[in-house]
């Protein structure tokens, strides 16, 4: 508004600007208002629906552990469905199945779709490793290495390296194996893992 001198004047502004734009001001406030309240409503639905998939997700994972006929079926299918952290978990969980019936086609199709469900790059990182090693087991080198690329992340450097140092020596790269595992004693890992480490350091020189 302009800027008026007197009291009516500014009285007289006020309305004029009220009868002008008033109808405007009063969708505005009616969308703030249902903004408002949609953002409280998807809040509330979202809560709800992670606290279902928590439920739904306990009880596939039972299933699953307690060698139910349909267990992995119904984890497969949750997994499929839920496109949250709950969809990790089971498909992580699917996975460390077929990897103990030495199923590795089936485990790196559930840590496929894993990697996609998350953008949590602890979480990613976890499935990535996972990943990397199946992809070992299958003897594909190249895209198990594509793979430790996406391992990012300090506390993951070791474990890292100690599956990039075996893909490298599947590869017939003694060299850069040995230098991997070095890498990964640099980073001050665990005590088991200093261990593992050194281990496969002093094969390599034997």
């Amino acid at each position: 508004m302009e800027v008026y001198t007197t009291e009516n004047e500014q009285v007289d502004a006020v309305r004029r600007f009220f009868a002008e734009n008033g109808k405007a001001l009063a969708i505005g406030v009616v969308v703030g208002i249902a903004a408002l309240g949609g953002w409280h409503y998807w809040q509330t639905h979202e809560n709800t629906a992670l606290t279902e998939a928590s439920a739904s997700y306990q009880q596939a994972s039972t299933a699953l552990t307690s060698n139910k006929a349909d267990g992995v079926a119904n984890l497969e299918k949750f997994a499929q469905t839920n496109s949250n952290s709950y969809g990790v978990f089971a498909a992580l969980q699917l996975a460390d199945h077929f990897v103990e019936a030495k199923d590795f086609v089936n485990a790196e199709k559930q840590l496929t779709q894993a990697s996609q469900l998350t953008k949590d790059e602890n979480l990613l990182s976890l499935v990535n490793y996972r990943l990397a090693r199946v992809q070992l087991q299958q003897n594909k080198l190249d895209d198990a290495l594509k793979t430790l690329d996406n391992v990012k992340g300090d506390g993951w450097m070791a474990m890292q390296q100690e599956v990039r140092g075996d893909v490298l020596l599947a590869k017939g790269d003694t060299k850069g194996a040995r230098d991997a595992y070095s890498k990964g004693l640099d980073s001050k890992p665990s005590q088991t893992l200093q261990t593992l480490l050194r281990m496969k350091l002093n094969n390599l020189s034997s």
